[in-house]
């Protein structure tokens, strides 16, 4: 999963970022998938994955991934293989 996170100097750190990720490829279907991404009043980087469901559905995990910083969240995103991601998509529908 690639992504390339853009953020300008005047954003608010505590408002999510939402990035677009490579799409699932589940059972012929192509689901939609997007992180976003933002600092929480402790300083942590904290993100959450969404699900955009063929018709429309959406659903979203909890804030799974943490970091010290930024980079450390995308590390721990692009550490997870796709086999856990259709396991997320598969514990949400």
């Amino acid at each position: 999963m690639t992504a390339q996170p853009y953020r300008s100097t005047a954003l608010d750190y505590r408002e999510p970022v939402v990035h677009e990720l490579s799409p699932l490829r589940f059972a012929d279907q192509v689901i939609a998938l997007h992180l976003s991404v933002r600092r929480s009043d402790d300083g942590a980087w904290r993100g959450r994955l969404h699900f955009q469901h063929p018709g429309g559905r959406e659903s979203e995990t909890a804030e799974i991934f943490c970091g010290a910083t930024e980079d450390e969240l995308w590390q721990s995103v692009r550490g997870l293989r796709e086999h856990h991601v259709r396991a997320l998509y598969l514990s949400l529908v």
